[in-house]
Order: C-alpha cells, then structure tokens, then sequence
C-alpha cells in the first residue's frame, strides 16, 4: 500500500534572540513568571529581511537538499501559515517563485497550530492518488508582526520560524498511517485574529481595527490538552497501538505546562517527547515541523520508528497523526 513518506526535512529560525530578559524591558514582566508559567526562556524573532516566504524558502531549501530533489522537480507547495505579509499572492506562491518550481502548483492552508498536521493529512490524499508527486510542504510564520507587545499574557508566547518536509509516495511501509483531526468554530473567540481594517466606509468596524492575536489562555488551555488527549487516544485504540510502540511523540509546542499535562494524561515519559518550546516559543504552524527537522537532524530517528504528532489551535482546531518514519 502506498503511503506519503518524508523523504526530507529543513527548518530556518530568524537571526535575533529575544530572551525573558530582554522582554522585562517592553512589558511588565520577568523571566521567573514567564519560564514557570510557559516553559519560554527565549524566542526568534523576524527583522525586515526575513519574511514569511523568505523563511519559508531557507526551510524549503534545506528540506529538498537533504531528499536529493530539485525544485523543478516538485509538483506541488503547501505552506500552513496564519501571518503570511501578503493576503494574495499566497506565501506558497511566493515560495514558488523563489524556489523557481515552475512545475509545482501552490497555495497556503490556515488550521493556526493545526495548519502543518492538516497539511500533512491533505498531502497523504494527493498522494494516495497520484504516488510519483513530489511535494514541499512548509510550516511558516512570523507572529512577531501578528501581536501586541504590551499585552504581557501573549507577547511572551509567540515566536517567528519555518520547517518544511519533502514528501512522495512509498510502499516499502513507511509513510502516514493515519490521522485524527477535528474542528470547533464555536469557540473562535477563545483564541483569534482579526485581518486588516476594510476599507469600505460602510464596512469598517471600531473593534476590528487591530490585527493581532487575542487569547483567553485559561479557557485554551483546558480545551487544548482534553481535545488532543482524546485525538491521541482514539487514534492509538484505532489501530491497537500503545505508548510503549511509540518511539517518538512531537507535540505542537505551544508550553510546557500544556506539554506536562498531556504527558501526564497519556502516561508518556519525557524521553519519548521531543521538546524544544524552550528555545523557541510557540511558532504557531511551524512549530511541529521545526522539532520534527532537529529531531531528524540530531539522530532521534531511524527507519521504521512510529512516530505520534499532536496539535491544536485557533479555530478550534487540533488532532493527531501516527507514521512510520
């Protein structure tokens, strides 16, 4: 049977460092609040030159070079991202272009935290169609320009990056097993972001005039870790797995105490759960392909390790995936 494999992964972070410190002298804050409420001792952040796409293309660069594919090779880009600097073109056009994919169609999915899982469930459908495509999937965002620096509940949190994996069709068993995603638009209001103020006079509203990331983080918090508590364990009794099969849990990394709280409901020890908020903060759709890239890159994977991912997000959205390295 044939499955969409990973045969590629790639990941970029922005040059600047903004330590717990450094933010102790924008907002009222301390490193001590943030590291024992988030886990967040530093996070990247974006200059002028380091765009969304342009982010996205290092990630993509280092992801087709390690799978030995050309750009011209590809036939099509998925990037899942919620703070592309363009609403049209799409950041996966821009990708392209860069890229000089000239056979690859392109465009930007948005699932928030989820967007990178979701791609990856639609890029295993494409594939289980046409097996031979080549496909560039990319997490990337710059939230730095999405948030309010005098909000200290979310400026803490949010940081800028890209990960990318290539992936094709295989039939040797390795690949996507399966996946376990769900919304819930109800609860929008729990986490959002408006989009730019319209310009029709008779369609501008006061409240809509800032486009940055609002959260109500207790009310996230509880929803997220019973949601993809429940993804996980109905996708595991689906295909009669166990915590001891898994080599390798990699968790949306959004903080710590929802990462321990997960754990803890799942019966997962630390050394199965790669964790790397600490450096980076939550990187919204980028953060699961940034940790599967180090992962990848510092010898935590071998050929035929099950590996779960896990995530939620604005929407709600959220869900988890099992695959075969």
């Amino acid at each position: 049977m044939i499955h969409a494999a990973v045969i590629g992964t790639g990941s970029c972070l922005p040059k600047r460092v903004l330590s717990n410190r450094d933010l102790e002298k924008i907002v009222e804050t301390s490193d001590e609040w943030i590291t024992s409420r988030t886990g967040i001792q530093t996070r990247r952040i974006a200059s002028s030159d380091e765009k969304t796409h342009q982010l996205a293309v290092e990630s993509a660069k280092r992801a087709l070079d390690m799978a030995g594919v050309q750009a011209d090779e590809l036939d099509l880009i998925v990037v899942a991202t919620v703070s592309p600097e363009m609403i049209m073109p799409s950041c996966a056009c821009l990708v392209q272009n860069e890229l000089g994919a000239s056979n690859a169609f392109a465009y930007d999915i948005n699932a928030a935290c989820s967007g990178f899982l979701y791609g990856l469930d639609l890029v295993d459908k494409y594939i289980g169609a046409r097996p031979d495509m080549k496909v560039l999937l990319i997490g990337a965002e710059r939230l730095s320009a999405r948030v309010n620096w005098s909000d200290r509940n979310t400026c803490i949190l949010f940081g800028d990056g890209a990960g990318a994996c290539v992936l094709t069709g295989k039939d040797d068993g390795r690949g996507i097993i399966d996946s376990n995603l769900f919304s819930d638009g109800s609860l929008w209001s729990l986490l959002y972001m408006n989009g730019p103020q319209n310009l029709g006079p008779e369609l501008k509203h006061a409240e809509k005039q800032d486009c940055y990331i609002r959260m109500m983080g207790r009310d996230v918090f509880k929803y997220a870790v019973r949601a993809m508590e429940e993804a996980v364990v109905d996708l595991m009794l689906r295909h009669d797995k166990s915590v001891d099969d898994l080599k390798l849990v990699i968790p949306h990394q959004a903080n710590i105490r929802i990462l321990n709280k997960l754990m803890g409901r799942l019966g997962l020890p630390e050394d199965k759960v790669f964790i790397n908020v600490s450096k980076y903060g939550n990187t919204s759709a980028a953060s699961i392909p940034i940790a599967l890239d180090e992962a990848n890159r510092s010898g935590r994977l071998a050929p035929d390790d099950l590996l779960l991912f896990c995530s939620f997000g604005g929407g709600f959205t959220w869900g988890s995936m099992l695959m075969h390295w």
